[in-house]
């Protein structure tokens, strides 16, 4: 089954920091661009971020600009998100999938769940003092 495996998550205090990451199983990542997405309990999936699998360009959400950093590292077939300053309101589970569409698009139009192929079971991160 193809699929990702995300690890990193755990317990920091407001204002601290983690880092994602985001290994895939079946397939190899060099290819294909790759999106970081988070649920909190109660609510919808949302998109965070997006790095693309050519240029190295990359797409956040208002939400996480200046806080958060994704990247990759295509040799280790592993993308990583740096995620710094963290909210109690950024307490959920955080997936990463392939999305395949363009910067462009997602500066359009954001996220969308038609885009998105190989969910894994995600990685909890909490948020608490």
């Amino acid at each position: 089954q193809l699929q990702f495996v995300e690890s990193g998550g755990g317990l920091v205090q407001p204002g601290g920091s983690l880092r994602l990451s985001c290994a895939p199983s079946g397939f190899t990542l060099e290819h294909y661009p790759i999106g970081w997405f988070r649920q909190a309990p109660g609510e919808e999936k949302e998109g965070v971020s997006w790095i693309s699998s050519s240029d190295g360009s990359t797409y956040y959400v208002d939400s996480v600009k200046g806080r958060f950093t994704i990247s990759r590292d295509d040799a280790k077939n592993t993308v990583y998100l740096q995620m710094n300053s963290l909210g109690p309101e950024e307490t959920a589970v955080y997936y990463c999938a392939v999305v395949l569409a363009r910067r462009d698009d997602l500066l359009k139009s954001g996220f969308r769940h038609e885009d998105t192929y190989y969910w894994g079971q995600g990685t909890q991160v909490t948020v608490s003092s």
